[in-house]
Order: structure tokens, then sequence, then C-alpha cells
């Protein structure tokens, strides 16, 4: 598994939080979120390159571990 940062976990984490706002937006509504989210997820894709590029790690491993580890990080313990 990839080395990733804590910053790659919070910019994932604020992509997909961002993403799932879209849900029953229409219109401009729905185009501003648009534009919103796809801003994060550029960013977390900046990150990732980079972060793969100073550490000498796959970049989609890199990608994946931290996709990997915020999906984890969002399932109930209990269940």
């Amino acid at each position: 598994m990839a080395d990733i940062t804590d910053e790659l976990i919070k910019l994932e984490r604020s992509s997909e939080e961002a993403r799932a706002k879209l849900a029953g937006l229409d219109g401009e509504e729905y185009a501003a979120q648009w534009r919103r989210w796809a801003a994060a997820a550029e960013a977390f894709q900046a990150a990732v390159t980079a972060h793969a590029t100073e550490t000498k790690q796959p970049r989609h491993e890199v990608e994946m571990a931290a996709k990997k580890a915020v999906r984890h990080a969002d399932e109930d313990p209990v269940e």
C-alpha cells in the first residue's frame, strides 16, 4: 500500500463531500456545485501527482490508497 499524507486524505474527503452535494440539485445550483466539486477534485489530483513524484511511488497507488482511506473512515465500525 502506498504511503499517503493526512493532507491527501483531507483533499479527497473534501472532493467527495462536494460531489455528494450534487444530489438533488439542478440548473444553476447544480452548475455552481459542480464547479466546486471539479475544483476540489482537481486539487486532490494535483496533490496526488505531486506526492507520487516526490516520494517516487506509483501515482495510481497513491490515489487508490487515499480513496480507500476516506472510504474506510466513513464506514461504521459497528456494522
